[in-house]
């Protein structure tokens, strides 16, 4: 049995090789640093840090299978580590397997939203998300196109043959039958195009968009004045400008920020039906 003074040791030594993994890291030495956490995990294997670290560098590395074994394993020992479900979405995407690298980056930001300002990783990784998610849609949209030509093209050839068999009738009949062809393939044509709107790129609607950045919402907060804005546009606002409301001018404090959950909602909802709006400028 482990004496309680040999753990606290062990803890001690695999803190000070996670500080001296942190030090090779910053200088690019990324063997160096996976050498060093890897020195740590043997040492206190149960600390997630310590694995999502050295996943860090395998991915400077481009080693994505270890990436994934060592942010799986952090993701064990901590589900709610943010950067190991963000750096797990990143190796899976690398894998072509979309839409398991879609699902951890989307928890990875659901976990980031609200997070440390000193840890906050939103829209790092709201970028990679929208361009997964953009992927996916596209796929998605042109299947869609591709399925709703090939039936208007198969209707519109069913109405041709009912009217060719129309042509059979008296020439009076002839005429309305001919009418009303026209207005059928008109008709037709309008569902189609009904059915297509929601994929035909647009304008975000404005109260979707943050009053600053004029991007869609990704992590959106309230003032006490009611004014919706992006969280690190005005956390950054309060530290480098000053502590007020942008737009209201009144006094407005970090504290007194609150996720505005109705708007997260929305925009999601919005996202949903409109995958284009994920199209990064």
């Amino acid at each position: 049995m482990v004496s309680g003074s040999a753990l606290s040791a062990a803890a001690k030594q695999a803190e000070q090789l996670r500080k001296d993994g942190n030090i090779y890291f910053k200088k690019d030495r990324f063997g160096a640093a996976i050498d060093a956490y890897t020195e740590a995990i043997t040492l206190c294997p149960n600390v997630p840090v310590y694995w999502t670290n050295r996943a860090l560098c395998h991915r400077r590395r481009n080693d994505w299978l270890k990436v994934e074994e060592d942010c799986r394993r952090a993701i064990q020992l901590d589900y709610s580590s943010v950067k190991a479900h963000y750096m797990l979405g990143l190796a899976l995407l690398q894998k072509q397997k979309l839409d398991e690298g879609v699902k951890e980056l989307q928890k990875a930001l659901d976990l980031g939203r609200g997070a440390n300002p000193k840890g906050y990783m939103v829209d790092e990784i709201w970028q990679e998300l929208a361009k997964a998610k953009y992927m996916l849609w596209e796929h998605a949209s042109s299947k869609r196109s591709w399925e709703l030509q090939s039936l208007k093209e198969a209707c519109e050839a069913a109405l041709r043959e009912k009217h060719f068999l129309d042509d059979s009738q008296p020439e009076g009949f002839l005429v309305e039958a001919g009418i009303s062809h026209m207005k059928q393939l008109e008709v037709l044509r309008q569902v189609f195009r009904k059915a297509g709107e929601a994929d035909i790129p647009g304008e975000v609607p404005d109260y979707l968009c943050c009053k600053i950045t004029l991007d869609i919402f990704r992590d959106p907060v309230i003032t006490p004045s009611g004014v919706t804005y992006e969280r690190a546009v005005i956390l950054d606002h309060l530290q480098k400008v000053g502590k007020f409301d942008p737009i209201t001018r009144e006094p407005l404090d970090q504290s007194q920020l609150v996720p505005n959950l109705a708007m997260k909602d929305a925009v999601q909802a919005y996202l949903d039906k409109h995958g284009w709006a994920y199209k990064l400028d």
